[in-house]
Protein backbone atom coordinates (compact mmCIF):
# COMPACT_ATOMS: atom_id res chain seq x y z
CA UNK A 1 0.00 0.00 0.00
CA UNK A 2 1.53 3.19 -0.86
CA UNK A 3 0.62 6.58 1.37
CA UNK A 4 0.38 10.17 0.00
CA UNK A 5 0.67 13.49 2.19
CA UNK A 6 -2.09 15.62 1.84
CA UNK A 7 -2.04 19.06 2.90
CA UNK A 8 -5.10 21.29 2.87
CA UNK A 9 -3.87 24.96 3.00
CA UNK A 10 -6.98 26.53 4.35
CA UNK A 11 -6.05 25.33 7.85
CA UNK A 12 -2.28 24.09 7.06
CA UNK A 13 -3.20 20.85 8.19
CA UNK A 14 -1.79 17.79 6.72
CA UNK A 15 -2.46 13.85 6.94
CA UNK A 16 -1.39 10.77 4.89
CA UNK A 17 -3.65 9.19 2.50
CA UNK A 18 -3.56 5.58 1.13
CA UNK A 19 -3.82 5.52 -2.29
CA UNK A 20 -6.72 2.95 -2.33
CA UNK A 21 -9.09 5.11 0.11
CA UNK A 22 -10.66 8.20 -1.09
CA UNK A 23 -8.85 12.07 0.91
CA UNK A 24 -12.48 12.64 2.65
CA UNK A 25 -12.07 8.66 4.00
CA UNK A 26 -8.05 9.33 4.66
CA UNK A 27 -8.87 12.57 6.92
CA UNK A 28 -11.50 11.29 8.71
CA UNK A 29 -9.84 7.68 9.47
CA UNK A 30 -7.15 10.03 11.59
CA UNK A 31 -9.54 12.15 12.88
CA UNK A 32 -8.84 15.20 11.18
CA UNK A 33 -11.53 17.81 10.36
CA UNK A 34 -9.75 20.16 7.29
CA UNK A 35 -12.92 19.05 4.74
CA UNK A 36 -16.60 19.42 5.53
CA UNK A 37 -17.76 16.10 5.91
CA UNK A 38 -21.41 15.60 4.34
CA UNK A 39 -23.15 12.46 2.96
CA UNK A 40 -19.73 11.07 1.44
CA UNK A 41 -20.93 9.66 -1.44
CA UNK A 42 -20.51 12.45 -3.76
CA UNK A 43 -24.53 13.14 -3.64
CA UNK A 44 -24.02 16.56 -1.22
CA UNK A 45 -21.26 18.46 -2.62
CA UNK A 46 -20.08 19.59 0.97
CA UNK A 47 -16.76 18.04 0.40
CA UNK A 48 -16.05 20.26 -3.00
CA UNK A 49 -12.24 21.10 -2.89
CA UNK A 50 -9.89 22.60 -5.57
CA UNK A 51 -6.69 20.68 -5.99
CA UNK A 52 -3.42 22.81 -6.40
CA UNK A 53 -0.98 20.31 -6.85
CA UNK A 54 -0.78 16.19 -7.12
CA UNK A 55 -2.44 13.43 -9.16
CA UNK A 56 -5.59 11.71 -8.14
CA UNK A 57 -7.87 8.84 -9.27
CA UNK A 58 -11.20 9.84 -9.29
CA UNK A 59 -14.59 7.86 -9.27
CA UNK A 60 -18.43 9.12 -10.80
CA UNK A 61 -19.36 12.57 -9.26
CA UNK A 62 -22.16 14.01 -9.51
CA UNK A 63 -22.51 16.64 -12.70
CA UNK A 64 -24.80 18.86 -9.92
CA UNK A 65 -21.88 19.78 -8.44
CA UNK A 66 -19.38 19.11 -10.29
CA UNK A 67 -19.19 19.86 -14.05
CA UNK A 68 -16.61 17.98 -16.54
CA UNK A 69 -15.44 22.07 -16.16
CA UNK A 70 -15.34 21.91 -12.71
CA UNK A 71 -13.29 18.77 -12.85
CA UNK A 72 -11.00 19.47 -15.61
CA UNK A 73 -10.08 22.74 -13.30
CA UNK A 74 -9.53 20.50 -10.37
CA UNK A 75 -12.66 21.12 -8.67
CA UNK A 76 -13.60 18.01 -7.36
CA UNK A 77 -15.29 15.89 -4.68
CA UNK A 78 -12.79 14.65 -1.55
CA UNK A 79 -14.98 11.76 -0.80
CA UNK A 80 -14.83 10.44 -4.67
CA UNK A 81 -10.95 11.18 -5.32
CA UNK A 82 -7.96 8.76 -3.81
CA UNK A 83 -4.55 10.16 -4.07
CA UNK A 84 -2.17 8.74 -7.29
CA UNK A 85 0.59 11.54 -5.95
CA UNK A 86 1.30 13.82 -2.83
CA UNK A 87 -1.91 16.51 -2.90
CA UNK A 88 -2.12 20.12 -1.68
CA UNK A 89 -5.61 21.36 -1.65
CA UNK A 90 -7.70 24.04 -0.99
CA UNK A 91 -11.23 23.70 0.25
CA UNK A 92 -14.27 25.60 -2.07
CA UNK A 93 -17.74 26.28 -1.68
CA UNK A 94 -20.26 27.29 1.40
CA UNK A 95 -18.36 25.79 3.96
CA UNK A 96 -14.98 27.17 3.51
CA UNK A 97 -15.03 30.42 5.28
CA UNK A 98 -16.23 27.98 8.77
CA UNK A 99 -13.14 25.93 8.06
CA UNK A 100 -10.68 29.29 7.89
CA UNK A 101 -12.87 30.53 10.57
CA UNK A 102 -12.07 27.64 13.01
CA UNK A 103 -8.80 27.80 12.20
CA UNK A 104 -8.28 31.86 12.95
CA UNK A 105 -9.93 31.03 16.31
CA UNK A 106 -7.33 28.15 17.22
CA UNK A 107 -4.61 30.14 15.85
CA UNK A 108 -5.12 33.34 18.30
CA UNK A 109 -5.71 31.38 21.28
Amino acid sequence: MIYYTIVIENSDEQYRCSSNESLLNGMERLAKKGIPVGCRGGGCGICLVQIIEGNFKKCAMSREFISEEDEAKGRVLACRIKPASHIRLTVIGGMRKNICRSHSVIQNR
